[in-house]
Parts: structure tokens; sequence; C-alpha cells
């Protein structure tokens, strides 16, 4: 395969996808999930109320979200924008438009939990991105006209079929699972300390390990003292040594 064939060859390959009954119905349910998650949070914002209200104030995500339920009219905005997203995932016509929008929050909120390690969307946040991303691929015969590699195609958009192919994609599904029991892995292994929700769950993950006391003090650190998430990493990691 040469250089230049590779895009038509994708190409090809996308058309023989968007002929799958199975693929259908996952990028179905992405939307479905997708929009039901952000139509819960963006109403939360919506009606004023703290997102996450049983996370402490001086955890680092909860004083996040407690600073961010302070900002008045910007927190009401991101609750419509969020629910104005889950409304055009659901609606067929406008489907691209409400994963354009929903992109570049999943994307926030998971680069948010990250930094601060919050279990609470620590998993879900990195799914939700990749399924916006199969969304966004899903309608990439629409998509294509503003990116940058359009010159061997000259349909708007690729018609539905006048019947479905029901072969069962194992690779993909097989990818799909691999996929999410990675991110289950990692959200339970890939750190050697979680702040998690409450002083309690915190100094659980300590108890009778050799690092017991050190690891009490990082856990007040969080959620007594309310000090920065790097910062008390960084005194755990010194009274360690």
């Amino acid at each position: 395969m040469t250089l230049s064939s590779l895009p038509e060859k994708l190409e090809n390959y996308y058309f023989s996808i968007k002929k799958n009954r199975w693929h259908w119905w996952f990028q179905l349910a992405c939307r479905i999930l997708l929009a039901y998650a952000f139509l819960v949070a963006g109403m939360v914002k919506i009606l004023g109320e703290r997102f996450a209200s049983g996370l402490s104030v001086i955890h680092p995500m909860g004083s996040y979200l407690e600073a961010l339920h302070h900002t008045g009219y910007y927190y009401t905005f991101i609750g419509v924008a969020q629910v104005l997203a889950a409304i055009l995932l659901l609606i067929p016509s406008t489907v691209l438009l409400g994963a354009l929008l929903y992109f570049p929050i999943i994307v926030n909120i998971w680069i948010l939990s990250y930094a601060v390690r919050f279990v609470g969307s620590y998993f879900t946040s990195p799914l939700m991105v990749l399924a916006n991303l199969y969304i966004l691929a899903w309608h990439y015969d629409k998509l294509r006209y503003i990116l940058p590699f359009n010159n061997y195609s000259k349909e708007v958009s690729v018609s539905k079929p006048a019947k479905y192919e029901n072969k069962f994609p194992i690779l993909f599904c097989i990818g799909v699972i691999s996929t999410m029991v990675f991110f289950v892995w990692y959200a339970r292994n890939g750190h050697e300390v979680m702040p998690l929700n409450s002083l309690s769950d915190c100094k659980s993950q300590f108890i009778g390990t050799e690092n017991e006391a050190a690891g009490f003090e990082f856990c007040d650190c969080i959620h007594t003292t309310g000090n920065p998430l790097d910062e008390c990493l960084e005194n755990l990691e010194k009274s360690k040594n």
C-alpha cells in the first residue's frame, strides 16, 4: 500500500463500517449514554445546585466545584452548553453539531479528572472522550469537508444503505472491551496514591502498609488542611524517604 492510496483505502473501510448494523447500534448507544450524562450534569448546574455536593470543599475536586458553583451565570452557562450538546446528540439531523460541541467539554472534564485524580470521573471521562470520538468518526462523511484531505471524494454525505449488513465486528468488539478493561485497571492501579472522596476512604489505602503514618498525613493534608494535591504528594514522598 502506497502512502497516496492510504486515505482512499481508509475511506473505503469507513464506507463498509457505515453499512454495518452493529456499528450503527454502537454509535446510537454512545449518543444516548453521552446525552444522558450531560443532561443530568447540565440540569444540576441550570438549577443552581452544586455538582457532587457530597464532596468536601477542601478536596481538590470539591474545591474546584465549590469555586465553580460561585461563578454565577458562568456556572449556568456551562449547564446550558451541556444540555444543548445532549439534545443535539439525540436529534439525528444535528448529531455532528452536538458531538462537536460535546468534545471540548468532555476533554476538559477528562483532563481535570486526571489532574486532581478524582475517582468520580477517573474511569468514565476517558471512555466518554472515546465515545465522542467514535461519533465524530461515524460522521466523517460530513466532517471531512472541514478537514484538509478531501480531494478524492465529491459526495456530501453517505446515504443510508438499502439493507444493513449483519456481520458481527469481532475485532472491534474485542477492542471496545479491551479499552474498557484497560481504563478500569488504570483507574484502580494507575497511581500509587489517590486522594479519594473522604478522609476515611483515603486513609484506608494506607492501613497496614509501611507508609501508614506518611499516608495518614497525606490524607489529612488533602481532607483536613485542604492543601493542593501536588503539595500533599510532594510531602508524602519526602515523608516516605
